[in-house]
């Protein structure tokens, strides 16, 4: 086996890195076992945010430090709807994924 054959199981990213909202569901559905009721719910958060987010990059006058800086309570809002979705064992695992995707943080 080559390395190559390694990126067959990467899913394809979104526009500028993010995996789109299908993606994000798919992975989110198997890590934290989201249930029939929680399913549509936090597919509405995801494409909320994916929306916002879609905003933000086609600002073409936004430089890398002001799209960061805009990204962020876009996250902080998408984190606080997710907390009131998922259980309390569900969250940390929500947290965990996020963190592997982007910079390590402490999780509130």
């Amino acid at each position: 086996a080559t390395a190559q054959d390694s990126t067959n199981n990467v899913p394809k990213k979104g526009k500028r890195g993010f995996p789109t909202v299908e993606q994000q569901m798919e992975r989110m559905t198997t890590t934290l076992t989201l249930t029939d009721d929680q399913k549509p719910k936090v597919k509405a958060v995801l494409e909320d945010s994916s929306k916002k987010r879609q905003e933000i990059m086609s600002d073409t006058s936004l430089d890398r430090a002001a799209i960061r800086e805009k990204m962020q309570p876009i996250m902080d809002e998408q984190n606080k709807k997710m907390k009131a979705i998922l259980t309390d064992e569900q969250y940390p695992k929500y947290t965990e994924m996020n963190q592997r995707g982007g910079k390590k943080k402490k999780a509130e």
